[in-house]
């Protein structure tokens, strides 16, 4: 029987937060480890070629998983990236196993529909995006975006996947924050992509894209400049650094979801429909983008 999209993102949600236990914080690195062993698992059965990017932090080793379609060290670069750890204290359903899940999947439909494109594709699950190592140099997506830096590799840009799961299409369950009109964006049932005005033109892109493949609402969000605490809330903001094009696709994580970074970040809380159209419209995406 040939699984769907939709009961793979369950069956990988299922095992990051109720097979691994203790959960995938920084206190726990063999539950860590268990996370990246299954990630990596999952990118060499997909097909992808997979390296493992490692390094030190505190005497404890962290690891990067790299899984590339159309390698080829002389093409541009397109990375699209997900942190594997939690918040210490939470299983991370959405924040960010369902990020996790969505990387895989998108992996595996890039794969299947063996798309004819002219650049690289990295998919990068990383490890310490959360507290204490979030906004400092010890982050995995720093780690990679520098070593891609220091190589010179031609990079298209970045996308994000963080917190992918959680929709209510309740009246009044979206906190807009001042970010979006409230008149229009009260119910949590859309999709967001956040970069800043820098990179407008690649947010703009990707959004559109993926608005011709999903059946849910995308939101685009600009920001006016690099350093301003909602332009830089994940992994992205490490690429942003080095100057490269980078956006977050994400359902507002706090601003929605009352689960954000607590215990009750469980699977039963996530809309698997509506992830689904989030995979389907990033995958086509990031076919097309060039």
């Amino acid at each position: 029987m040939i699984k769907t999209i939709k009961d793979s993102l369950h069956d990988h949600i299922h095992f990051l937060t109720e097979k691994i236990v203790p959960n995938r914080s920084v206190y726990n690195p063999e539950s860590l480890q268990k996370a990246a062993n299954y990630i990596q698992k999952q990118f060499e059965n997909t097909g992808l070629i997979v390296e493992i990017q490692e390094w030190e932090v505190d005497g404890q080793t962290y690891r990067n998983i790299i899984g590339s379609y159309n390698k080829n060290e002389s093409l541009p670069r397109l990375v699209v990236g997900a942190h594997y750890d939690v918040a210490s204290g939470t299983p991370g359903a959405d924040d960010n196993g369902s990020a996790v899940a969505g990387l895989i999947e998108t992996a595996r439909n890039i794969v299947i529909n063996d798309p004819d494109i002219d650049y690289q594709i990295d998919f990068v699950a990383y490890c310490l995006e959360e507290p204490p190592y979030f906004g400092t140099e010890a982050m995995g997506s720093y780690v990679h975006a520098k070593s891609l830096y220091d190589n010179n590799v031609d990079v298209i840009g970045m996308i994000c996947y963080e917190m992918i799961g959680y929709f209510s299409d309740e009246p009044n369950s979206q906190n807009t924050w001042g970010i979006l009109r409230d008149s229009e964006y009260n119910k949590g049932n859309f999709i967001i992509t956040q970069s800043i005005d820098e990179f407008q033109n690649f947010n703009s892109t990707v959004h559109s894209l993926m608005k011709e493949n999903m059946e849910i609402p995308a939101v685009e969000v600009n920001f006016p400049k690099y350093g301003l605490y909602p332009s830089e809330m994940s992994d992205h903001k490490c690429y942003m650094h080095f100057g490269y094009p980078s956006l977050m696709v994400n359902d507002t994580a706090f601003l929605r979801n009352p689960h954000y970074h607590q215990a009750s970040d469980t699977i039963d809380t996530l809309d698997f429909d509506k992830m689904v159209e989030v995979v389907r419209g990033c995958s086509y995406a990031i076919s097309a983008i060039k």
